[in-house]
């Protein structure tokens, strides 16, 4: 029978390798989250090569840490660890949306419904301010679209019924989108008028500009 002194000690030795894998966890779950953040700040700057590196990075990182909560699900089934997965759900799905015009399904990156969910919400912020950027480039088409696909998303989230109220923050997120999307509504109507108020202008100052001229050759 072993002694109280070598129960002990292994179980010593348990709680060190479990610290050891939680440290280790919980960086690789904000690097995870940084990688996703600094890929869709480069999908902005459309330095999409640079950006599908660390995505690349963060999908290891996600997939080691599957791999480890086989053994260790208390340690890695975290919020740090949601949070990780929503931020690539993200990223991922803004990214294939600029490049194929498609939704990129849970399966295709391997993360949970839930994450994903919470995940494709945040996309319409993203959307927005690729709207805005469009409209200081005097592109009102591009942001009319980026504002179609954020009512999609908003719409279909809000259709998911029973599931909706199974999917905690789910509701907050949406709270919040309906206001962003309705800001950006604002924004590209604001712009709309504005750009048709100067093609009016710009046609009154030719119109007369054109008169006058005209009155001078009669004289």
């Amino acid at each position: 029978m072993p002694s109280l002194k070598t129960i002990l000690k292994k179980i010593r030795k348990e709680l060190k390798g479990k610290e050891k894998v939680h440290g280790k966890a919980q960086e690789d779950m904000r690097k995870a989250t940084s990688l996703s953040k600094q890929a869709i700040l480069l999908i902005h700057q459309k330095r999409f090569n640079e950006s599908k590196k660390l995505i690349e990075e963060a999908g290891k990182i996600i997939l080691r840490l599957d791999n480890v909560s086989a053994k260790y699900p208390k340690i890695i089934y975290s919020g740090l660890f949601n949070a990780a997965r929503q931020e690539y759900t993200e990223v991922n799905i803004f990214l294939k949306l600029i490049e194929e015009s498609r939704f990129i399904t849970p399966q295709e990156i391997n993360v949970p419904s839930v994450d994903y969910v919470l995940g494709l919400a945040d996309v319409i912020g993203e959307c927005r301010r690729l709207a805005l950027d469009a409209l200081r480039e005097g592109n009102v088409e591009k942001s009319e679209k980026c504002l179609r696909i954020m009512d999609e998303i908003y719409t279909e989230l809000m259709g998911m019924d029973d599931a909706y109220m199974l999917v905690h923050g789910l509701r907050r997120k949406c709270d919040i989108a309906r206001r962003i999307i309705e800001t950006t509504r604002g924004d590209i109507t604001q712009e709309v008028r504005r750009s048709s108020l100067e093609n009016h202008l710009s046609e009154l100052e030719r119109f007369v500009r054109e008169n006058l001229a005209n009155l001078k050759k009669k004289k």
